[in-house]
């Protein structure tokens, strides 16, 4: 399993040990022992460019997926997940609009994001695909949340 993780934006702390340690639990529930992922932390006006200039989408959003087993090219490496690509400011005001903590919304983009490299579509998939995936993130994310979100 092997983890690249990039921290580009200053106003969240993030313990990139502990988000590895998380990622691992992920991947690990997720049967993908042997994947290869890289996160990437940045700001709002950074995810926004990535938005724009990869998806044609101007605005920022909290997380975007890049997965490397779709499309031409996929499974040539299969072990090889993608990209995931989490704003830290959109998490931080998520999580404050939802009284919970930065590190809980950020878990949770991270699990989505992963989830997305894997195929689990809630945006263009059918409602059962849509069920799916939040039947998946209930359950793993009460796992990361056991282990990792104490109180």
């Amino acid at each position: 399993m092997k983890i690249a993780i990039e921290n580009r934006q200053t106003r969240q702390k993030i313990n990139k040990i502990l988000l590895r340690k998380v990622t691992r639990k992920i991947l690990s529930a997720l049967a993908c022992p042997d994947a290869l992922l890289s996160i990437l932390i940045v700001d709002d006006a950074a995810i926004q460019e990535i938005n724009r200039d990869y998806l044609g989408k101007n605005r920022s959003t909290n997380i975007i997926s890049f997965a490397m087993q779709e499309g031409e090219g996929s499974g040539v490496q299969p072990e090889l997940l993608g990209d995931v690509v989490i704003s830290a400011e959109t998490a931080a005001r998520d999580a404050c609009e939802a009284k919970t903590s930065f590190e809980s919304e950020l878990y949770f983009l991270l699990l989505h994001g992963i989830l997305h490299l894997l195929g689990y579509d809630h945006e263009r998939g059918t409602s059962a695909d849509a069920e799916r995936m939040e039947a998946g993130e209930r359950e793993i994310f009460a796992l990361i949340r056991e282990e990792f979100l104490p109180g």
